[in-house]
C-alpha cells in the first residue's frame, strides 16, 4: 500500500510540474541568427511551437515596436505559409542613411496555406530587420497565434526585470553593443596589409642576399679546387717523366 501511495503522489508531483512549466518553453519567442547589435541589421528568428494536441496553428502576427520603429524588415519565404506586411506613417520624422524614412513596418502577418504547425511540431519564421536603435537594450515584438479551431492565445505580457515570467509572455529581442564602424576596421586591415606586404619584401632581400653571397663563395671553392687541380696533375706528370727518365738510365747502364 505504501508503495503504492508513493508512486502515486509521485505522478501526481510529476503532471503539477509539466503544467507549471509548459509556458515556460512552449511560448513563441524571438532569437537572432547571430548577433543583434545596435544601429545595425540582424535576422532575427519568430519560433512558434504548438501547444495544442487537436489543433493546428494557422496564423501569426508579430507586431513591431511602435517606440523604436524599424524602417527595413523583410521576411523571409516560408513554404507553405503566406507573409503580409503592414506598414503605416512613422509617429516622428526618421532618417536612414541620409533619407527621410515616410513609413515604417508595424505588422507582419504569416497565414498558413496548408495545414499550418501541427500538434508536436514548431515553426521558424526568419525576418531580416534594421537598422536596430542605439538607444536600446531590447524590442519586444508582441504576438498573435491563433488555431485552426479559432483559439487566440495572446503573446503580449511584456516580462518585467526581477519578476516571475509572466503566463504569455512577448517575444523579447536583447540586443547586443554596438560593433566597431566597418570603415575603421577595413582601414585596420589595409594597415595589417600594407606592413605584411613590406615585411615580406623585405623578407625577400634578404633572401637574395644571402643567395648572392652563398652563389659567390661557391665560386671561390670552385675556382681553389680548380688550380688544386691544375697542381695536383702537373705534379703527377713531372713525377711520370722522372721516373721514365730512370728507367731509361738503368737500361743503358
Amino acid at each position: 500500500m505504501k508503495a503504492s501511495r508513493i508512486a502515486a503522489v509521485g505522478a501526481v508531483s510529476g503532471i503539477a510540474v509539466l503544467a507549471l512549466s509548459a509556458p515556460a518553453f512552449a511560448h513563441v519567442s524571438v532569437q537572432p541568427e547571430g548577433a543583434a547589435a545596435k544601429g545595425g541589421y540582424a535576422v532575427v528568428d519568430f519560433k512558434v511551437p504548438n501547444e495544442r494536441d487537436n489543433a493546428s496553428t494557422t496564423k501569426l502576427e508579430v507586431n513591431f515596436p511602435t517606440d523604436h520603429p524599424l524602417a527595413s524588415v523583410m521576411p523571409q519565404p516560408v513554404p507553405g505559409w503566406k507573409a503580409e506586411v503592414t506598414k503605416a506613417k512613422p509617429a516622428k520624422p526618421l532618417e536612414s542613411h541620409g533619407k527621410q524614412i515616410t513609413e515604417v513596418v508595424t505588422k507582419v502577418t504569416w497565414t498558413a496555406d496548408g495545414k499550418g504547425v501541427e500538434p508536436g511540431y514548431f515553426q521558424k519564421f526568419p525576418v531580416s530587420i534594421g537598422a536596430l536603435p542605439e538607444d536600446a537594450d531590447q524590442l519586444v515584438f508582441k504576438a498573435i497565434q491563433t488555431y485552426s479551431n479559432k483559439e487566440v492565445v495572446r503573446w503580449i505580457e511584456v516580462p518585467q526585470e526581477g519578476q516571475e515570467e509572466p503566463e504569455t509572455p512577448a517575444p523579447v529581442l536583447k540586443l547586443s553593443a554596438a560593433e566597431d564602424d566597418a570603415h575603421g576596421a577595413s582601414g585596420s586591415s589595409d594597415a595589417k596589409a600594407e606592413d605584411t606586404g613590406a615585411d615580406a619584401q623585405n623578407t625577400a632581400a634578404d633572401a637574395s642576399s644571402s643567395d648572392s653571397g652563398s652563389g659567390d663563395g661557391s665560386d671561390t671553392t670552385a675556382r681553389v679546387l680548380g688550380i688544386v687541380g691544375i697542381v695536383v696533375g702537373a705534379a703527377g706528370v713531372a713525377y711520370g717523366v722522372l721516373a721514365g727518365r730512370r728507367r731509361n738510365s738503368g737500361a743503358a747502364a
